[in-house]
């Protein structure tokens, strides 16, 4: 098993979009929403989880729980050192 982070389902998310993910290992990972800017919007995981596939919901809601606005943001996976990144919108 690779790392690996999958587009968020559905997109364009409405109300919510679900992030699929694979771990290669068991370590920390972290899961952050950033504008197309670079701002961090929202941290969606960020603990130590088992190797294997994992989920995770963002509502479209800032870390202060506002919705943000329709655009493009991006995911990105933090894990072992690498990185993956997918875009949404």
């Amino acid at each position: 098993m690779e790392l690996a982070l999958h587009p968020g389902v559905p997109s364009p998310f409405s109300q919510s979009t679900r992030f699929d993910y694979e771990l290669p290992a068991s370590d920390h990972v972290r899961l952050h929403v950033y504008d197309v800017t670079g701002r961090r919007i929202r941290t969606l995981v960020d603990e130590s989880m088992p190797q294997g596939s994992h989920e995770a919901v963002w509502d479209g809601g800032d870390a202060s729980g506002r919705e943000v606005g329709s655009g493009s943001y991006l995911a990105r996976l933090e894990f072992g050192g690498k990185v993956e990144t997918v875009r949404m919108g």
